[in-house]
């Protein structure tokens, strides 16, 4: 069941993409697969107590506003090949992997996107601190609740071992994301907006 939601959801989401346009457009196709090279490294830095409950930042929101939900999605989802290929991740587990660890945290941050898009007053601090730093906070705190819920209704692990030795760790990880795409999206929208498919010029900075 897990395998055919993740696969369905991928193969919406390619379905989707104006293939056609990104293979003429050189820029994007380097955003797309250098945002994914650039993951691979952030999330080989693991740490955790047990098999399974690993944490690590993720960036995803950086990823979703960069480059959209289809296209964030599918390029997340080749950086979690790259990590299972190289021994960091089991292949048994990818399905999992990329429901909970993909498809939710990506999902997540572009729907907060939306909310604040559709909701919220248009203004650069918005962006890039609701939209950019507390949603990543929040991306994250959503991916590892995900995961320790499946780990309890799998069996694999007892919600007092989930809890003491995963959750518990979580208040560290949260300033830390949050920092972190924020910052990145900080430099992107001030040094290469064009780069941020979520960035409108004309919405974010005119006329302010």
């Amino acid at each position: 069941m897990i395998w055919i939601m993740a696969v369905a959801t991928l193969v919406l989401a390619a379905w989707r993409v104006n293939w056609p346009a990104l293979m003429e457009d050189k820029q994007r196709q380097h955003l797309c697969f250098g945002g994914a090279i650039a993951l691979v490294p952030l999330w080989m830095l693991q740490a955790g107590i047990r098999d399974g409950l690993e944490i690590h930042f993720l960036g995803l929101t950086t990823l979703a506003l960069m480059l959209g939900w289809r296209l964030g999605l599918l390029m997340a989802t080749l950086t979690l090949v790259l990590i299972t290929a190289f021994g960091f991740e089991t292949w048994p587990e990818f399905g999992v992997n990329v429901l909970l660890g993909v498809i939710l945290p990506v999902s997540f941050s572009y729907f907060i996107f939306l909310l604040t898009y559709s909701y919220l007053y248009r203004h650069l601090f918005v962006y890039i601190f609701v939209a950019g730093f507390f949603n990543a906070a929040l991306t994250i705190a959503v991916k590892t609740a995900a995961l320790a819920g499946y780990m309890v209704w799998s069996g694999d692990y007892s919600w007092a071992m989930v809890q003491n030795d995963y959750l518990t760790i979580l208040p560290l990880l949260l300033f830390p994301e949050a920092l972190l795409n924020g910052m990145a999206i900080t430099l992107l929208v001030v040094f290469r907006p064009q780069w941020m498919c979520t960035f409108y010029d004309r919405d974010y900075l005119i006329n302010k």
